[in-house]
């Protein structure tokens, strides 16, 4: 079962994962604070990435890049004058939307078929993002599209929104000295190619892996962390030669669903593959593969997880720049432009993703015939933001609080864990339940005569007794 978006958010704050930021000033548009689980989960996340696709292989080399850039890097990706989203307003109370997400939304609730689509807007998918302005608009109109902020029905016409951030270096604020934030962490990794190739003893077929911020001046930011105007991503560029571009790209595919599914376990059920229409293609790729979770609203974009962005960025930066940054195979001599295989993975949806797939909520009947809910975070234990909590049985009795701190001690220099006290045993654990811990570790009287402890698994609620040696994930 999947629970609302509301369950979610709740949850989240109440449980220290994530919670609004600037709070003591009422917030600000859809700004939200990683609270200390919400770090962890983020950490976890992050390493489990890492450890998969940098220190596991040997193809893979990795930086760390500054966000601002010279502006010629977005002149050159395109991003000036083209990296935009169609903006609507309402006439009647000014709200401002994305027009495409509204279709999106209504097309999913109303199960909207593609023949009628072409019948009325002469479109060829059921994706707008795909569509002229002229046909988003004339959806609106056909299928009395209200504004989701008054109700009213009144549209202006739809146009270009740039998503771009624009801030000012030096001391004058003009056009000269303007800097954007960045929109992605991509072109850092084509800029950087020559250096790395030059530096770094790679060869062809490898790739450029970093974790960082980008920012998007995203016109409706919502729906939690889905659609944020600062986010993280987890990017690689994977760099091959043109003949194997299909190759590496299947491979890539592969290789990034076995991650989410079999590393930080999203169900594999509420994910698919979704492949771009001819019409939707981004102006570098010659096949996008979408991978897109299927969330209470709507199925969308988890990540735009796989392109084949042939020599474009490269070619771009080559033009703009003057450096060439063609390879030369050292075995064979042959000079070329390698082409680019993009598995992209977005670190802030992935966070919200495996909080929607291990939200659990199940009727429990107490001893005294009475009906509980037991609120349940199923994290896989590699991403669990607390692997272990230590629980005292009495927390008066001196000897058990000795012997469990000296447990918790041990177990932290591997493990984050947790020492919790307070309260009786039964809600300290469903306080661990609420935050995804696997393992409740209980210090007992027996614990002080034969030196085990009683282990609790979170999913099955199940005791067992345990030597403290033998205690590992």
């Amino acid at each position: 079962m999947q629970f609302n978006l509301d369950s979610i958010v709740s949850w989240a704050k109440r449980r220290w994962f994530v919670y609004p930021g600037s709070a003591i000033y009422w917030g600000l548009a859809n700004s939200w604070d990683l609270w200390p689980y919400g770090v962890l989960l983020r950490k976890n996340i992050a390493d489990a990435w890492w450890k998969t696709f940098v220190q596991e292989r040997t193809d893979i080399v990795w930086l760390d890049a500054a966000i601002l850039m010279n502006p010629k890097t977005w002149v050159a990706s395109w991003h000036v004058g083209w990296f935009s989203d169609p903006l609507i307003d309402c006439k009647k109370c000014k709200a401002r939307h994305r027009a495409d997400k509204i279709i999106e939304e209504k097309i999913f609730k109303d199960n909207i078929a593609p023949a009628d689509l072409n019948d009325k807007l002469w479109v060829e998918n059921i994706i707008p993002d795909s569509w002229t302005y002229e046909q988003q608009r004339k959806f609106f109109d056909e299928y009395n599209i209200k504004c989701p902020n008054c109700g009213w029905q009144d549209w202006t016409d739809i146009r270009k929104f740039n998503l771009m951030f624009k801030t000012f270096q030096w001391i004058v604020e003009d056009e000269t000295a303007a800097v954007y934030l960045r929109p992605e962490t991509a072109q850092w990794i084509f800029v950087n190619f020559k250096n790395v190739i030059d530096t770094m003893r790679v060869r062809v077929p490898f790739g450029i892996a970093q974790i960082g911020k980008a920012f998007r001046n995203e016109i409706t930011p919502g729906n939690f962390l889905f659609r944020v105007r600062e986010f993280e991503q987890m990017e690689i560029e994977y760099f091959v030669h043109p003949s194997k571009d299909e190759e590496a790209f299947e491979q890539w595919k592969k290789d990034a669903w076995n991650f989410r599914t079999e590393t930080i376990w999203i169900k594999a059920e509420n994910i698919r593959l979704r492949d771009h229409e001819a019409d939707e293609l981004s102006h570098y790729s010659k096949w996008t593969t979408d991978i897109e979770y299927k969330f209470p609203w709507s199925w969308w974009e988890l990540c735009a997880a796989w392109a084949r962005r042939t020599d474009f960025d490269l070619k771009q930066h080559m033009q703009h720049s003057g450096i060439d940054l063609s390879y030369i195979d050292p075995k064979t001599g042959e000079k070329y432009v390698p082409y680019v295989i993009e598995p992209s993975f977005g670190l802030t949806r992935a966070i919200l993703t495996v909080m929607f797939d291990c939200y659990d909520e199940e009727e429990l009947t107490t001893k005294n015939w009475e009906k509980e809910t037991r609120v349940v975070a199923r994290f896989h234990k590699n991403i669990a933001p607390i692997k272990f909590a230590v629980l005292p049985l009495i927390e008066k009795d001196e000897k058990m609080l000795e012997c469990a701190r000296w447990i918790f001690n041990e177990l932290k220099k591997q493990y984050s864990c947790e020492f919790d006290t307070g309260w009786n045993i039964g809600k300290r654990y469903r306080r661990q339940d609420e935050i995804g811990t696997p393992y409740c570790i209980t210090v007992d009287h027996q614990t002080l005569e034969d030196g085990t402890v009683t282990i609790r698994d979170r999913d099955t609620m199940e005791q067992t007794r345990v030597k403290i040696a033998d205690i590992k994930l």
